[in-house]
């Protein structure tokens, strides 16, 4: 099961649409769906009026989805959870997701999001993969969060996943604070090719990787433009640079190759 929601949890919506791309390459069959009107405060999170094209008013509600994404030629099952982080009673919200998380035999819950960070935009995408206890850590070869502080839907999930003794892998991407209006595709691609390494399966991107180049292409200017900004993205570079990059790592090169090597010809 890979969860994401809208909202605390998303900067430059990197999370929710990660998911939307996994949602792009398979068929997907509607599961479950969260009654909103528990869970959500709609003058935080209004509906919206659409029309058709019969001229009919729709309106949405805000909810959570759950999809199964139907991918009989891997080994194991996906589930997709999507929508808004909840208004209230969280944790109503969360147990409803994780009983329905042990009706379908869920082995494990990944849950993404993605935050504001001091990072450049010019180098690689940060995405950090952080187990939910010392014992999934050692298991999985992941690292522990030592992150103490306000958590969002996605904390609470994922405590509750342990709890039933589901694994539960966080993964977050840093997105430039000062690069950070919707969506972001680079840190859309760093967060597919992250999954793709948990899962062990081939991901297509896409058209990502000419998105990514667009944007960073996009913020480069805006660097150029302006002179405090640009001084201030040659200060993180600096500071990243001298920390060293984990992609020139002789583990990161091997990944990608594995990486290739999976997808094959499904570019």
């Amino acid at each position: 099961m890979i969860a994401a929601f809208g909202g605390w949890n998303d900067a430059g919506e990197a999370a929710t649409q990660a998911l939307e791309h996994l949602i792009s390459l398979w068929p997907t069959i509607l599961i479950g769906q969260i009654d909103p009107e528990d869970y959500y405060d709609f003058q935080v999170n209004r509906p919206l009026v659409s029309m058709d094209q019969n001229n009919v008013r729709t309106i949405t509600w805000p909810s959570t989805d759950v999809l199964a994404l139907q991918t009989p030629q891997f080994p194991f099952d996906l589930v997709i959870v999507r929508g808004l982080e909840p208004s209230m009673r969280w944790k109503d919200f969360a147990t409803s997701i994780m009983d329905l998380a042990d009706d379908l035999d869920i082995t494990m819950l990944i849950t993404i999001g993605s935050l504001l960070a001091d990072t450049p935009h010019s180098r690689p995408i940060s995405i950090s993969r952080n187990a939910g206890t010392p014992e999934i850590s050692r298991r999985l070869n992941l690292e522990m969060s030592s992150y103490e502080g306000s958590t969002g839907i996605l904390g609470i999930l994922q405590d509750l996943a342990i709890r039933r003794g589901i694994d539960a892998i966080s993964l977050w991407a840093s997105i430039p604070h000062y690069a950070s209006a919707s969506p972001s595709p680079k840190a859309i691609l760093a967060m597919i090719n992250t999954l793709e390494d948990i899962l062990e399966i081939p991901l297509p991107i896409g058209d990502l990787l000419n998105q990514s180049r667009d944007w960073e292409e996009s913020v480069n200017e805006l660097a150029e433009e302006d002179s405090e900004v640009g001084d201030y993205v040659r200060q993180l570079e600096a500071s990243k640079d001298a920390e060293g990059l984990p992609e020139a790592t002789g583990d990161s090169i091997a990944k990608e190759f594995e990486r290739y090597f999976r997808r094959g010809t499904t570019e």
